[in-house]
């Protein structure tokens, strides 16, 4: 077992010198920001440092007194040290790359206080200079031996990294005029602004507009730039925007603070509805932060218990989705309980035939695969461990779910558990509709509103 021992102020001699080596990464560029606060783009942003005196990012310099400290605590003097004071001269930059030698000196001690006074220097692999400075600490009397401890490992994770991605892929484009359904509550009337913000929507705001007015005053909100149209209650404001995306007058729904079910039966009406030849079908598109991309589960939301022809209306809908996100040959992993076909489990020879389907034409623009148990759609080591050999297992870009139920829960296990994201969207209507709930945070309502945007403007160009 190694130890960390530390050195007594009698043990210290003048010239006595400690070191550590050290090259700088980005993550540790990272974790220090979160662990201080100082966000300096300076430090974290490519494109603002490629501007400054330093053109590239740079550490904080007090990474390197951190360094300093790391030498002095675990040592010399090492565990017992206590600081009490520390100057620092920086004379060059530290940079991602960078490997950095620190050494301390002593320089002096002081007999009646155990002051050690200690010179500072740290160098790069050039051998230049980049920091020097001075320490004063109070030298341990008492000899210190114990085991070194071992530190959890630091995972980094970017939420919403994304949606900012989608958002980014928007610009340029004008945005789309949405008709947002009784925006009564200050979360969906944030949603709605913040997204008129960042030009990704024009909101029309459909409700009783004494309350919108109310939940702006709330919120504190200005809605003079804004159009309000005052219906009665939730139901004829659902009524009124599907309406208005009838006539052309908006682009894409958005939910408000109104079930779902409210909004979809004005949605789906046979006579005043939005359906189209396509089975209307939801997608969370998903931004969880350990998997390696873009995940979208489908149906978790409409459909409760699909049909085969559902299915494929559900896998097409959400291929054509991904190419307007940018996923040129999405890979669609249907799911099931296990990876073989059997007629004990309908969704195995659901999945079977919505394979051979894709391999007829009837499903296009996609890889299909399936049945997979979720641990081999997402790992390619399970199904390695399997025997599976797949275009899409451990790839998978589409989830496609047997049920509504299976659906629900995955998804909300992945949100509850994963720390994932969700942004709701329905397709196969006219227009897309922008399915948000009471606990998206804000940037997921955002990713919403670019993805309707986004597929809107796709599908104008395919026009």
């Amino acid at each position: 077992m190694e130890l960390i021992e530390n050195r007594t102020f009698d043990e210290i001699k003048l010239g006595d010198t400690a070191s550590l080596v050290r090259t700088l990464t980005t993550k540790d560029i990272e974790i220090f920001a979160i662990m201080s606060g100082d966000i300096n783009p300076t430090h974290l942003d490519d494109a603002f440092a490629k501007s400054d005196m330093f053109h590239k990012v740079v550490a904080h310099g007090m990474w390197s007194g951190a360094l300093i400290s790391t030498v002095l605590g675990t040592q010399l003097p090492g565990p017992g040290t206590v600081y009490v004071d520390q100057s620092l001269h920086f004379q060059g930059a530290i940079g991602p790359g960078d490997t950095i030698t620190v050494t301390v000196k002593v320089r002096d001690k002081i007999e009646q206080t155990h002051r050690v006074i200690f010179d500072c220097r740290a160098v790069n692999q050039k051998a230049e200079v980049v920091v020097t400075g001075t320490a004063d600490v109070i030298a341990p009397t008492e000899k210190i031996s114990r085991p070194r401890m071992a530190l959890s490992e630091v995972e980094l994770r970017q939420k919403g990294r994304r949606y900012e991605l989608l958002i980014r892929m928007t610009h340029g484009l004008d945005p789309i005029r949405t008709a947002v359904v009784h925006p009564v509550d200050v979360p969906s009337l944030l949603g709605a602004v913040e997204a008129a913000r960042i030009n990704l929507i024009t909101p029309v705001l459909v409700g009783p507009e004494s309350r919108i007015r109310a939940a702006a005053a709330l919120a504190q909100l200005d809605l003079a730039p804004y159009e309000i149209v005052s219906t009665e209650h939730s139901e004829a404001a659902a009524a009124q925007a599907v309406a208005m995306a009838r006539a052309g007058k908006v682009e894409a729904l958005m939910k408000g603070d109104l079930h779902t079910d409210e909004l979809m039966h004005a949605v789906v009406d046979g006579e005043c509805g939005l359906r189209t030849a396509r089975r209307l079908s939801h997608v969370f598109a998903i931004d969880a932060p350990d998997y390696p991309r873009s995940l979208f589960i489908t149906d978790a939301a409409i459909n409760i218990y699909p049909t085969l022809a559902d299915k494929r209306d559900i896998i097409q809908n959400a291929i054509d989705l991904a190419h307007a996100l940018g996923i040129p040959v999405p890979r669609v992993a249907i799911l099931s309980a296990i990876e073989v076909v059997t007629e004990k489990i309908k969704s195995t020879l659901d999945a079977a035939a919505l394979c051979k389907m894709a391999d007829r034409g009837q499903i296009t623009g996609g890889i299909l695969d399936g049945p997979l148990a979720f641990d081999n759609a997402v790992s390619a080591e399970s199904a390695k461990t399997k025997g599976i050999v797949s275009p899409v297992a451990g790839r998978a870009d589409i989830f496609v779910v047997p049920d509504l139920e299976a659906g629900n829960m995955l998804a909300k296990q992945l949100e509850y558990l994963a720390e994932a994201q969700m942004a709701g969207i329905v397709l196969g209507a006219r227009v897309p509709i922008i399915l948000t709930s009471r606990s998206d945070g804000t940037l997921a309502r955002l990713g919403s509103c670019a993805i309707a945007l986004l597929l809107a403007r796709h599908k104008g160009t395919k026009t």
